[in-house]
């Protein structure tokens, strides 16, 4: 995989769909954790723990597993009620054992048309695992896309890797699988082209920013700082929009950002942001596609 570095400078204007300054993508990433690992050494669940002392993959860590299960059992559903009482979608991303584990997670998305996107296999086990055996991430990735298609419905059109974590070698086999974008990076505000052997694929950029696991968890955050938080960078992205056009993702997770105490910060944010006529409330997949078509227009594909 390879991308040319263009500097925004060096970009011609981006023009969304019906006029648009601000393409917006509210993310809930739908996560399952093993309990235990065939391992005695610390298990990475694909998160940071609320409580840090690491355990090795062989114990059973409850309260970590429990912390992130609240999620499923609790903060998803609240999560899901917000969306809901605004009007809006959301666009989730689901890894293959929360289909397998959590269906009634993923039978509420589905059936309400809502984005779904494969995010690997299990949190924990990383794509860098197996940078070194191409073959060996292949099969995980396919396996992972099997397991979405059953369970959605449909082939999966795009990837985010567990933490970001994905190889040199993860945009060629997902082209190679017939993918469309890909989620892993986060240097930019704009879609751009990943050039692979066979084709290139779309990235639609993430954002460990804006975020619940670094402001609520990593800075401490309050929920009102967090809302304010919010609004700044939306608002800016939305200034810099009347001259060309800006993404804003923002990454939840139901064991934080559905907590009571934390969850007028999403509804207040999407009253906010209902508020304006020229927001593209997109899917990834609608980004992409879009994205395929015209970025002639924006960033010239070179040779």
């Amino acid at each position: 995989m390879h991308y040319d570095y263009v500097p925004l400078p060096k970009r011609q204007p981006l023009k969304w769909p019906n006029g648009a300054r601000l393409a917006l993508i509210v993310t809930i990433n739908l996560e399952y954790w093993d309990l235990l690992k065939d391992s005695d050494k610390p298990y990475y669940a694909g998160g940071p723990p609320v409580i840090p002392d690491p355990m090795p993959g062989n114990v059973p860590d409850f309260p970590n597993y429990s912390w992130r299960e609240y999620g499923h059992r609790v903060g998803v559903w609240r999560m899901i009620d917000t969306f809901d009482q605004a009007g809006v979608s959301a666009s989730c991303t689901m890894n293959a054992k929360m289909g397998l584990e959590r269906r009634d997670i993923i039978d509420a998305v589905n059936e309400r048309g809502w984005e779904l996107v494969a995010h690997n296999y299990e949190q924990g086990d990383l794509l860098t695992n197996y940078h070194f055996d191409r073959e060996a991430e292949a099969k995980l990735i396919r396996e992972a896309l099997s397991v979405y298609k059953d369970v959605v419905g449909r082939a999966s059109r795009g990837w985010l890797s567990s933490s970001l974590r994905s190889t040199t070698q993860t945009a060629d086999i997902l082209v190679e699988e017939g993918l469309s974008f890909i989620c892993d990076y986060m240097n930019d505000e704009q879609p751009y082209l990943i050039k692979t052997p066979k084709g290139p694929i779309v990235s639609t950029p993430y954002s460990v920013e804006i975020n619940d696991f670094t402001f609520f968890h990593r800075r401490g955050m309050g929920t009102s700082a967090v809302l304010e938080l919010l609004k700044e960078q939306f608002d800016q992205l939305y200034l810099e929009g009347a001259a060309s056009g800006r993404l804003m993702n923002i990454g939840l997770h139901p064991h934080v950002a559905g907590h009571p105490y934390r969850i007028r910060a999403l509804r207040e944010f999407l009253e906010y942001a209902k508020g304006f006529d020229d927001i593209w409330w997109a899917t990834r997949e609608d980004i992409a596609d879009w994205y395929m078509e015209n970025h002639q227009s924006h960033i010239p594909e070179t040779p």
